[in-house]
């Protein structure tokens, strides 16, 4: 299951970390996966794009983990965005995706 904890504190979103592996179907099929993977690189790559210095992104086998530098209007709307799409997902695929939100930092 993919794990989706977004960290925030007095409403902006701090942190948000991508842990896991969906398990819907095999390594190169999973549409579940792909689609997390689609969201979040999009998203990413679109705020680095307008502010290349406001991300922290650390990245490994089955774990991205973003680290929000500013605190930027434009910045929040993106990361709203993606966690909502990320939300819809969840309901569709409950047994493979989970969104966990939590007060403060990981």
């Amino acid at each position: 299951m993919i794990r989706v904890e977004v960290y925030e504190n007095d409403a902006n979103i701090l942190k948000v970390a991508v842990l896991g592996h969906a398990r819907y179907a095999d390594f190169g099929k999973d549409i579940v996966c792909a689609s997390v993977s689609t969201c979040v690189i999009t998203t990413v790559n679109g705020i680095l794009e307008i502010y290349p210095d406001s991300l922290e992104v650390e990245e490994a086998s089955g774990k991205l983990i973003i680290t929000f530098l500013e605190k930027k209007e434009i910045i929040q709307k993106l990361t709203c965005n993606m966690i909502e799409l990320l939300t819809q997902l969840s309901e569709y695929y409950p047994k493979n995706i989970k969104i966990i939100r939590k007060e403060g930092i990981l």
